[in-house]
């Protein structure tokens, strides 16, 4: 039950979402809306999430943030209200369809979680729930948008949840979620997605770049504010209508930046954006966009390589605007961003949800209906692998865009990488089956060729060409990816009577009963992934009796013998080394202690080095030792989004004292005594042994990588700390594989 003060809260939160959503429904959408909450109330009442909170609270924030950072429609609403009642109450779809209509019931259905995926250690639960997802979301955009809400809210409220939870729903947000919804246009919410994972996978960096953000702000806003004087009077003598915002980069924008140019934190220049919106009718907005950037260089010098012209040619996402970099007066670069208050909307709430439930003109509706069908023809075969699907729709969802041109003119977005193959795919799966070759700027070419933007291509075709298994490892896109999987399949199936018969020969030639346990028995020891596989193999001569004598042989030492011959298993027979797994992953502790003298089988990774003092990480493998990965490994984020049931929490032993090899790299001014410097430090002052020392020398410019034997990472940073101190170093860190 409710206390009094929860009651007043539920019904505050109410109000604020209706203040959100006012002046964009009718009244009969009010009462539905109220009809739902009112249901959601009920139907929750007694349920807390686990910050001890009434779970009401998660609906009624679901909704908010659809109606204030999506400005989604009535039916959007309900549905968010409701989100979680199927799952969480004994309500079923049919009741929701009579006491609404069939759309929410719809749309309710996609939002309902997955049911019945075992957690046996082979599936990936990620995989699955993700494919659901995005099948549902070609239904109904709809679902996707009210998903993408339910994991921000869950992302703002993580603190509650245990570490390993955190660092799985956390990797996972960052390597699809966020992706998505930058892929629709949510920038806000995959910024804030994006910075909440950082939190958690990476605390102290995420903390680090907060507390230096808020040093230099004082110092920012000068610049800020001298910069943009100039821009906003000489805007206001020719009468230009317009808003200047300042846009401040993420923090793991900023982090990413770092990294990705080996940089520090006072080296990012575009650590904030200005951002100029024109109040400018829809037919003269790219007009005056020009005009203004025209006039904006006549105050600054811009940069020519950071022009960006997404006004002429919109993202993919519906992204539209004008970016330039400037150079300041104080010496700085700023990023300016140009734009109409209609791109400055489409920017902010999302393309789709701004324009696909609002009567959006049909040039904008058509675009979004495109990248639909795109989606829906990724599901020809929706059986297939949710993990092989996962890969090929993240191709999609990472790429970046190059324009190519038809012999006709017309312009063709693909994926920075692609090839002449992806170009005819895209343009008809007819022609890219049966493509021989391309011409690309008339010049013949295979159909391997990678493309560049501004190509002219031309597709050679005949119809006696079918598509070959090697396509498989040139194309990119997973349009081309899944209709070459589909005719290869389709092939191969010609072949499947023809394979069971011969294999059914092959068993009865070794006294085996040829049953489906026999035969799945055989298929994993090959290593087929379907029978399809196995059959068509079999049918062309490549397994034949030589391989189904080798697994007999082999599985008379084994359980699979056992399988074949049901009345030889004994009663204590233990299950096999898949399913332990399983039940260790279901049952796992909090945190596993990890020691040279455990039992416990593991091994440090070697893309990240992982030392004690490191936040770590076990991912558990069936048959293989655990492997330990520091938890801001890019490989460890990467295998948590797709295998997050398989992580446990880990710690070392603080009590021993093992050496562990770790790196740090420099670079420096190249002086005399240079080097006796850092080992003298090493070796006397800290008492490291030291694996190797690697130096390059250019121009007087030092590059440096030590490898080491430490204890610890206290170690580790104390000896890196010395080393700063040295004047001829300019730059020192941990040296990290990945």
């Amino acid at each position: 039950m409710y206390t009094e003060d929860e009651r007043k809260e539920i019904t505050h939160r109410y109000r604020i979402l209706l203040r959100e959503w006012k002046n964009r429904h009718s009244k009969e959408e009010a009462l539905l809306v109220r009809k739902a909450f009112d249901f959601a109330v009920s139907a929750h009442d007694g349920m807390r999430r686990r910050t001890k909170e009434p779970y009401i609270y998660h609906p009624l924030e679901v909704a908010t943030i659809c109606a204030k950072d999506m400005r989604l429609d009535g039916t959007s609403i309900i549905c968010a209200l409701m989100h979680d009642i199927v799952e969480d109450t004994g309500t079923t779809i049919e009741e929701i369809e009579e006491m609404f209509n069939p759309r929410i019931a719809m749309i309710i259905g996609g939002l309902t979680k997955i049911k019945g995926i075992l957690d046996d250690g082979k599936r990936s639960i990620q995989a699955e729930y993700f494919k659901h997802m995005i099948i549902a979301l070609a239904e109904d955009m709809r679902v996707i948008l009210i998903k993408l809400a339910d994991r921000l809210h869950n992302m703002r409220t993580l603190d509650a949840m245990p570490r390993d939870k955190q660092l799985k729903i956390a990797s996972e947000t960052l390597t699809l979620i966020a992706p998505l919804a930058y892929r629709i246009g949510l920038y806000n919410i995959k910024t804030e997605l994006e910075d909440l994972s950082l939190k958690y996978t990476e605390p102290e960096v995420y903390h680090h770049l907060q507390a230096q953000l808020e040093e230099t702000r004082i110092d920012r806003d000068k610049l800020i504010n001298r910069f943009i004087y100039p821009i906003k009077n000489l805007l206001s003598k020719h009468d230009i209508n317009h808003l200047i915002h300042v846009r401040m980069k993420s923090i793991y924008s900023i982090w990413q930046k770092m990294q990705n140019q080996n940089i520090g934190f006072e080296d990012v220049y575009d650590v904030f954006a200005i951002r100029i919106i024109l109040d400018s009718p829809p037919e003269t907005e790219r007009l005056d966009c020009w005009k203004v950037y025209s006039l904006i260089t006549e105050i600054y010098k811009p940069k020519h390589d950071r022009i960006r012209d997404w006004i002429s040619i919109p993202k993919a996402n519906g992204y539209e605007a004008l970016h330039t970099t400037v150079m300041s007066h104080l010496g700085k670069w700023v990023e300016i961003q140009i734009r109409s208050q209609r791109m400055h909307e489409i920017a902010e709430t999302g393309y789709a949800s701004h324009h696909f439930y609002k009567n959006g003109n049909s040039d904008e509706n058509n675009v979004i209906e495109r990248w639909l069908t795109k989606i829906r023809e990724q599901f020809q075969n929706p059986e297939n692998d949710a993990l092989d699907f996962l890969d090929d729709f993240k191709l999609d969802l990472y790429s970046e865009e190059i324009y190519t041109f038809t012999p006709k003119g017309d312009m063709v977005k693909l994926p920075v990488g692609a090839t002449a193959l992806d170009f005819a795919y895209n343009i008809h799966t007819e022609i890219g089956k049966n493509s021989l070759g391309a011409k690309v700027n008339l010049a013949l070419v295979p159909l391997k060729h990678v493309l560049k933007s501004g190509d002219q291509v031309e597709i050679i075709t005949s119809k006696k060409q079918r598509p070959q298994t090697e396509w498989l490892d040139f194309v990119v896109t997973a349009r081309a990816k899944n209709y070459i999987k589909e005719e290869l399949k389709e092939d191969k199936k010609k072949y499947y009577a023809i394979g069971l018969r011969k294999l059914r020969k092959l068993f009865e030639e070794i006294e085996i009963e040829p049953n489906k346990q026999s035969i799945r028995q055989f298929q994993e020891f090959i290593g087929k992934s379907s029978l399809i596989d196995l059959y068509f193999d079999v049918a062309k001569d490549k397994i034949g009796i030589k391989e189904l004598k080798m697994c007999c042989q082999k599985s008379q030492r084994s359980q699979w013998y056992n399988a074949l011959n049901p009345f030889s298993r004994s009663r204590t027979e233990t299950k096999p080394d898949d399913e332990n797994i399983g039940i260790i992953i279901r049952n796992k502790p909090e945190e596993v202690l990890l020691s040279e003298n455990t039992d416990l089988k593991y091994k440090r990774a070697t893309c990240c080095n992982p030392i004690p003092g490191d936040d770590i990480i076990g991912l558990i493998n069936p048959k293989k030792p655990m492997m330990i990965h520091r938890v801001s490994c890019k490989v460890a984020q990467e295998t948590m989004a797709r295998f997050g049931n398989r992580i446990v929490k880990a710690k070392w032993n603080d009590q021993e004292t093992i050496l562990f090899l770790a790196g740090i790299e420099f670079k420096s001014i190249d002086k005399m005594g240079f080097i006796f410097q850092i080992s003298d430090i090493i070796s006397n002052r800290h008492k490291i042994k030291i694996r190797s020392f690697n130096l390059q020398s250019s121009n007087e410019v030092s590059e440096g990588v030590i490898m080491l034997y430490v204890n610890d990472t206290r170690q580790l940073n104390d000896l890196i700390a010395d080393l700063k101190k040295i004047k001829a170093i300019k730059k020192i860190s941990r040296l990290n594989p990945s």
